[in-house]
């Protein structure tokens, strides 16, 4: 939006304050808040479920002031025009009679491509002789669809998909109507004045009426921004256009390409803010190469990731050949991205001042991808006897991060050091992969507790042959079979003997079957509490199903066998059960890891990691659509919360007068329930999906899909083009401490706890790891090499959202004293019922004075000024937060629960070179 949105203003002069989005399929709220805070004023949407329509426009409510749940001062108002009917397009917009309208589709006369109307009374030129006929009838739709709304300016769109395509069908449609409106203006007795209109003319006209009547209804909540509308809050998800046909398959559709969506996005992320560092640090014009020779790229990445967000792209609901092209695309940005962050990191730790863009970088992502639909590999580390590797990684978060991070080495004789060659304890285990006949690749993979700044780098190094420091301690191993899966040195195995088997951490104890190596409970082990989860995997047959409509034929089959190939690997660093699960098909579609990790002082050690292989690939699996479910011992109602955006969440209550596709909901990051007593169970995701509470405690998300079918919504094909792919969940559990709000009885959204903001911060903006290319000399010690350039971790509750160039293509033309950098900020709200694990190392907003001139360490911030979140507007009382940005220019930042605020400022080094 804010690319778009610069582009718009630069280009054409223009600044958009009217959102038209009539083909997502549901819309969220989050969007409205977003749009607010862009500066728009009013909103058009169409795709609503088509009772919700109909009991809008029964009480006239179809024109409404969006707000968000949490305004109390309507400060996120923002007025929405809901068209009514079916469709957009011609045949679905003039009226409530498709037949009638049609007719006045003057595209579809003879001599034009498009096909004729369906209901068999054509559109014909319009004459001296028939216009008034032809006028009163279309007036009459006008005044049919007049009584569903409260204003007497009335919308009526004219086009819809791939229309306007020659001078020849514009002349036709402005002609004839042209000469309808003549007449119904010259007719004193029709009482109505019609004419051609912009949205802006629309919004604008009846706003003007609006003022000079008051058309609210008695009790009604309204705004004082446009009175005489009631103001309501809340999605609109799931959509369903007729016959209870629900547009929930699309929340899962191409999961594959909504992981590397995600990745994308939090690689551009990264990628902005070392733009940011490199151009605050270095004002020469020789330090200048680097960036300035990326910038046409930087730009293309952003953009290949705005295209993706099509609603028929990231939804999964494009043509095959159209999705090639999306992934080919964001796949190219990726290597883009990777290779300045590559380049970016020499500089920023001092390795080389001066970097060129031409020459190659010494460092190479931990993670690669060979084509566009390719799962990422991860790069092994040669660890030759005597010689020694770097690895640096990046924090793109805005507190220091202690985790346990994992590389791959070929070799298991390893020792780790920090960045002043101090030792640091590590693990090996092998490396495991979703193949029954080889699950052991031969490599290694090699863990151990990183320290990252926040917002910066460190450096440690895989060597072998270093004397003084103990090497990675293997993990023992369990297995299920002997013989074709056997151990391999170094490791010490034994056979799996029991029906069940263990992993822990000092606060959690998870129970597996051994035969399955499916999850079963977890015990806390201070609280002694045990949690039934109980985790299935099943498969719904669904012959009608396609890219948008998930339509089950029946309930989901469990597809689990005993039999499966298991691995348990217990370290002092990570514990994991690895299965390949046994199934009726010879390749299973699903292997999956559960582990826990020991490293104190991160938020890992509270959560489960969750990993699911899906390789729903082959005809066997046509029709197929493979979940899994949580089984928990829950009174939840069957009710759940679901984010929005990643940014706010909303209640979910599972409805019987519905089909099961009508009571999914879409999952893009988070998604919890719990019992009455609080204990609250969460599953972050990496990427977006489906889920569902189909049956009292049961937790079900859906992993992949594969159809075979169209459901006769315009793609005109099924999904077959199913990758192999990893999806990852976090899952938590925890402890209400005060007072339990009754779901049932609690209508609105509940907020994640602060460690559920921190979890889903962390898995959806990994640490970024990068391996020297070449070996060097265990003797040859270089400085301790790091980069930490905020004075302060910030508050847990702050989350920057970005920190970037917006302009980069015109950086260096710019006056010096136009702010050049923008800071984006989201004050996160939190449940403080529930217990702050791993709190230890968090502060909160309300705790400190925030201060953006002191926020970076040896830069000094200058001009800085509140603006809004397309950056194009600075009047913040228009915005609706001008208290909160009146003392900006000092550096004073102060933000409310749920905001969002941008800044622009320009950065120099407080010592210029």
């Amino acid at each position: 939006m804010m690319e778009g949105n610069m582009w718009l203003k630069e280009t054409i002069g223009v600044i958009p304050k009217n959102s038209w989005a009539i083909d997502p399929f549901g819309y969220s709220s989050t969007m409205a808040y977003l749009l607010k805070r862009m500066g728009f004023e009013n909103m058009l949407i169409q795709r609503t479920h088509y009772e919700l329509k109909k009991e809008l426009a029964l009480h006239k409510n179809l024109e409404y002031i969006w707000r968000q749940s949490w305004d109390t001062y309507e400060t996120t108002d923002i007025f929405v025009h809901m068209m009514p009917f079916y469709s957009y397009d011609i045949p679905h917009t003039c009226g409530p009679e498709p037949a009638v309208c049609c007719q006045f589709d003057f595209a579809r006369m003879n001599g034009f491509m498009y096909e004729r109307c369906p209901w068999g009374q054509h559109p014909e030129e319009t004459t001296q002789e028939n216009v008034k006929e032809r006028a009163i009838k279309l007036l009459d739709q006008y005044k049919k669809k007049s009584t569903l709304y409260r204003t007497n300016t009335l919308l009526v769109p004219l086009g819809d998909d791939f229309r306007y395509i020659s001078i020849e069908e514009a002349e036709a449609q402005f002609r004839n109507y042209q000469m309808l409106f003549d007449y119904i203006n010259s007719t004193p007795e029709l009482n109505t004045e019609a004419k051609f209109g912009t949205l802006e003319d629309y919004f604008r006209t009846m706003r003007e009426e609006a003022e000079k009547i008051n058309y609210s209804r008695p009790g009604e909540f309204g705004s004082v921004q446009v009175p005489g509308f009631p103001s309501l809050a809340g999605d609109f998800f799931t959509y369903a256009d007729r016959r209870q046909d629900y547009w929930s398959g699309y929340y899962v559709s191409r999961p594959f390409f909504k992981s590397v969506d995600r990745v994308l996005e939090h690689t551009l992320r990264a990628t902005e803010m070392t733009m940011v560092f490199l151009l605050g640090f270095c004002q020469r014009a020789q330090c200048e190469k680097l960036p300035a020779g990326f910038t046409h790229k930087l730009t293309a990445a952003r953009r290949n990731l705005a295209l993706f967000q099509h609603h028929d792209g990231v939804t999964g609901t494009a043509k095959d050949h159209v999705v090639q092209d999306y992934g080919m695309r964001m796949h190219t940005s990726l290597q883009d991205l990777q290779i300045f962050m590559s380049k970016a990191i020499e500089v920023l730790l001092g390795i080389h001042h001066d970097k060129n863009d031409q020459n190659p970088s010494l460092f190479a992502p931990a993670q690669i991808r060979s084509r566009y639909d390719a799962q990422p590999v991860h790069q092994s580390i040669s660890a030759n006897q005597g010689t020694v590797q770097s690895v640096v990684v990046f924090n793109s978060l805005e507190q220091t991060r202690n985790e346990i991070v994992m590389f791959i080495v070929e070799r298991p004789d390893v020792t780790v050091l920090d960045s002043n060659w101090t030792c640091v304890k590590s693990q090996i285990s092998p490396e495991l992969q979703h193949n029954k006949m080889k699950m052991f690749t031969g490599r290694h993979r090699v863990f151990f507790k990183a320290s990252v700044p926040a917002m910066g780098l460190q450096t440690y190094y895989i060597a072998n042959g270093f004397v003084g420091c103990e090497k990675a301690k293997p993990a023992r191993l369990k297995v299920s079979s002997t013989g074709k899966n056997s151990c391999f040195a170094p490791y010490s195995c034994s056979k799996l003997e029991d029906d069940s088997v263990q992993i822990r951490n000092r606060y959690q104890s998870l129970t597996f079957d051994s035969k399955t190596g499916l999850l079963q409970k977890v015990t806390e082990t201070k609280s002694g509490s045990l949690n039934v989860i109980d985790m299935e995997l099943a498969m719904y047959t669904s012959p009608e199903s396609g890219a948008y409509l998930f339509k089950p034929g029946g309930d989901a089959t469990p597809i689990t066998e005993t039999g499966s190939e298991v691995v348990v690997s217990e370290g002092f660093l990570v514990q994991e059960v690895f299965s390949i699960l046994k199934t009726r098909w010879a390749k299973s579609p699903v292997s999956h890891s559960t582990r826990v990790y020991i490293c104190e002082g991160s938020v890992q050690e509270f959560l489960i990691e969750n990993e699911y292989h899906v390789e729903l690939i082959g005809h066997e699996f046509n029709d197929k659509e493979l979940v899994v479910r949580y089984k928990m011992d829950f009174d939840n109602k069957r009710i759940f919360y679901s984010d929005l955006n990643g940014f706010q969440t909303s209640r979910r209550e599972t409805y019987d007068k519905i089909p099961l596709q009508g009571n999914y909901y879409p999952m893009p990051s988070l998604a919890f329930m719990q019992e009455s007593k609080g204990t609250r169970f969460s599953v972050h995701t990496r990427q977006s999906l489906g889920a569902a509470s189909p049956k009292n405690g049961w937790f079900e998300i859906m992993l992949d899909r594969r159809l075979s079918r169209d459901d006769g919504r315009g793609l005109g094909q099924g999904v077959l083009d199913n990758h192999p792919m990893n999806v990852v969940f976090h899952l938590t559990f925890e402890s209400n401490i005060s007072s339990v709000v009754d779901s049932v009885s609690h209508a609105g959204p509940l907020s994640p706890s602060l460690f559920s903001h921190r979890v889903g911060a962390h898995l959806n903006h990994p640490l970024h790891a990068f391996i020297a290319k070449k070996p060097q000399e265990i003797s040859v010690q270089p400085p301790p090499r790091s980069f930490s350039p905020l004075t302060t971790s910030l508050p847990c509750d702050l989350h920057v959202v970005s920190l970037k160039v917006p302009r980069p293509l015109k950086y260096t033309q710019q006056n010096v004293e136009e702010p050049r950098t923008v800071l984006i900020l989201q004050r996160r709200h939190w449940d403080s019922s529930y217990c702050r694990k791993g709190k230890s190392d968090c502060s909160r907003i309300d705790d400190e004075n925030l201060n953006l001139l002191n926020m970076f360490q040896g830069l000094n911030v200058l001009n800085a000024k509140a603006t809004s979140l397309n950056l194009l507007h600075d009047d913040t009382e228009m915005l609706g937060y001008s208290e909160q940005a009146a003392d900006v220019s000092q550096g004073r930042l102060v933000l409310s629960p749920m905001e969002l605020h941008a800044y622009k400022f320009d950065l120099r080094p407080v010592n210029p070179s």
